[in-house]
């Protein structure tokens, strides 16, 4: 038997029917069930389902209904289909779309509600590629129908929604080529005959004017104006909106005259007249704050000339000029990648600017209420926009970095050795000792065994001395002592750690008297190096240089006596460097408490997890433990170090025992 056909028509009033019911059961579990049961591919059912969802919202629109809840069910309903996967993702962004352009503007706004409440919704993996642009263009559409002056919390919740909706590096929000709105033009009176600010003060009150709402009234009126207001301030006042609007004007020499001009005279009446008793306005903006702060914002200025003086007595309406004109100066000091190669400010114009906006600050700080609080407010703000202008000039780079293809994450490999490797039964058949020197000492001989086990005691007994002869192993540092050299400090052997450990190794060998005590302190092994160099310059063969070095004490001089033989000189307990059998015996006297002390050396917890896994047995942890403190410490492991870490771990005892040794 075939297989039944796909019936285009049969199938819409099936899924429509469905729709109605699960709309008024607020359940998409009837679309799920039509969806399986009529026959067809996906595409073909899901856009029948698309076309079925915009009937029922285009039949509920018709009917008019004054509440939204109708609406937005069924806008809900496709959501959970496109979660469902049996109808387009853009098919709830289609309904948002229509819903939008035929309700009337009041309902709009519960409708952007609803979109603005499920801005995580829109922003997810199922939603965001596809409808993005439904949003933009219904966002769009939107702003054309509202008045900027009238709807203007409206306007400002749609930029605020796409803000959140789309990244910072969307190109489409960005105005990256610096333009300016132009329209935004500020309308006043330019017929000085038609002025009225010529008038007297009899015939204004004759006149009247209209108080609106939001304006002060006779009981909160403020104190007269003490600048004479002509029409000639009422102008240049005015005229600086249109270099605001449009700040290339200033780099035209004749322009920048004007706005010169003008800003001064302009300022000096801020500066000249203070705004002192704010007892009215402050008791106008309790008020505003107990009313829900309504009718306080205007999108446009009032250019009325009877408005002048009250618009001077106003402290926000001054906070807005001067904000103004600390915007403009930012921009025509600013670097602009888009700025026209010709405007540029000569050093006049960068003088007067630097010195109007010192002027402008201290005018904000002087305005009431909170003027240095708003004054730094905005040095801030304007200081962080300078990171915004560095941005777009630099082409608006995304703030996500791409992981290279070497900076991606390696399969982690293990941290212990293959046996073959570690063995010497690899390639280069090579023992590791985990350290760089005592891989290379390991590795002089191929059989360290067969040349242990040699008879002879001729060749191969002198080429298993590896302990060098004094003059031998300190010629480089006598060589290096002698000024005639001029060998800077930092660059001599002495200073190296690992030459200063070997040094006292064979100065122990070499002389029983190393380990006697004495009274004269050092500072670092470095210096107790210097003075043994320098005494051994004397002591040595004549060949070696030595007439011009410097001893650490004249009397040495005169004295002469060997130092193999009678040095009372060796380095105190603070350069003395923890030994191997010293750490052997604390590690077998802190046994399975090793812990105790590690977190007292400043171990991490990944290398006291490495020591766990590297041996099972309690007193070869501890070893490992003061091992990795040596290996990290250097120079710094030395006994006093490690007698301090001990007793504040607790293990007096052996503290002590390790000083007395």
């Amino acid at each position: 038997m075939s297989p039944s056909l796909f019936n285009f028509v049969d199938a819409k009033d099936k899924f429509t029917a469905s729709a109605r019911h699960a709309l008024s059961g607020k359940s998409s579990k009837p679309l799920i069930n039509i969806f399986n049961q009529i026959p067809g591919n996906e595409t073909e059912k899901k856009t029948t389902l698309d076309q079925a969802l915009r009937g029922v919202l285009g039949d509920l629109i018709v009917e008019q209904k004054p509440s939204c809840d109708d609406y937005l069910s069924l806008i809900y309903l496709s959501i959970d289909a496109v979660t469902e996967g049996i109808c387009s993702a853009t098919t709830p962004f289609v309904l948002l779309g229509d819903v939008l352009d035929c309700l009337p503007l009041d309902l709009c706004d519960k409708i952007f509600s609803f979109v603005e409440e499920n801005v995580s919704t829109w922003k997810s993996n199922s939603f965001y590629t596809a409808g993005k642009n439904y949003l933009l263009r219904m966002c769009n559409d939107l702003l054309r129908r509202l008045s900027k002056s009238q709807n203007t919390v409206f306007c400002g919740r749609i930029q605020l929604f796409l803000a959140r909706l789309f990244p910072l590096s969307e190109k489409s929000g960005l105005n990256l080529q610096s333009q300016f709105n132009l329209d935004n033009i500020t309308v006043f009176n330019k017929n000085e005959q038609e002025s009225t600010l010529g008038q007297k003060s009899t015939e204004e009150k004759e006149d009247g004017m209209e108080v609106e709402e939001g304006e002060m009234g006779e009981d909160d009126a403020p104190a007269p104006c003490s600048i004479p207001i002509d029409y000639n301030l009422y102008r240049k006042f005015w005229t600086l909106q249109d270099y605001f609007r449009n700040p290339v004007q200033c780099f035209d020499k004749f322009s920048w005259m004007t706005f010169l001009k003008y800003s001064d005279e302009t300022l000096a009446v801020f500066k000249s007249f203070k705004l002192d008793d704010m007892q009215a306005s402050k008791r106008k903006l309790e008020e505003l704050r107990a009313s829900g702060g309504e009718h306080v914002y205007f999108a446009k200025f009032l250019t009325s000339e009877k408005l002048m003086d009250l618009q001077l007595s106003d402290s926000n309406f001054r906070r807005h000029i001067l904000l103004q004109y600390l915007i403009l100066f930012q921009y025509l000091k600013g670097q602009v990648k888009f700025k026209s190669s010709s405007c540029v400010l000569n050093d006049d114009q960068t003088a007067w600017i630097e010195e109007t906006t010192k002027l402008v600050y201290q005018l904000l700080r002087e305005i009431p209420p909170d003027g240095d609080k708003f004054a730094t407010m905005v040095e801030h703000i304007l200081n962080t926009e300078e990171n915004w202008n560095s941005w777009k000039n630099e082409g608006c780079p995304s703030f996500v970095k791409e992981r290279t293809v070497d900076d991606k994450p390696k399969r982690p490999t293990r941290k212990r050795q293959a046996p073959e490797d570690f063995l010497g039964k690899g390639p280069d058949r090579k023992i590791f000792m985990g350290n760089d020197e005592l891989t290379r000492l390991w590795n002089l001989n191929q059989d360290n065994m067969e040349a242990c086990k040699s008879d002879s005691r001729s060749v191969v007994q002198k080429a298993r001395e590896f302990m060098p002869s004094l003059d031998e192993f300190f010629a480089e540092a006598i060589e290096q002592a002698d000024p005639a050299n001029m060998v800077e400090e930092e660059y001599k052997v002495v200073r190296n750690p690992n030459y200063g450990w070997r040094a006292l190794r064979l100065l122990s060998r070499r002389s029983p008297h190393f380990f006697q005590p004495t009274n004269q302190k050092f500072k670092s092994l470095a210096d107790y190096l210097d003075s043994m160099v320098s005494k051994l310059a004397k002591e040595l063969p004549k060949d070696i240089p030595s007439e011009e070095i410097k001893t650490g004490e004249e009397d040495d001089d005169d004295n002469g006596d060997n130092l193999l033989k009678d040095s009372n000189d060796s380095p105190s307990i603070q350069s003395k460097l923890v030994t191997n059998q010293q750490m052997d015996d604390i590690a077998a006297k802190l046994g399975a408490q090793w812990k105790m002390l590690a977190s007292h050396l400043e171990m991490k917890a990944s290398e006291l997890r490495e020591i766990e896994t590297d041996s099972e047995d309690v007193d070869m942890q501890a070893k490992l433990l003061l091992v990795s403190w040596q290996d990290r410490e250097g120079a710094q492991a030395t006994v006093e170090n490690l007698v301090t870490a001990l007793n504040s771990a607790g293990f007096s005892q052996i503290a002590d025992s390790l000083s007395e040794a």
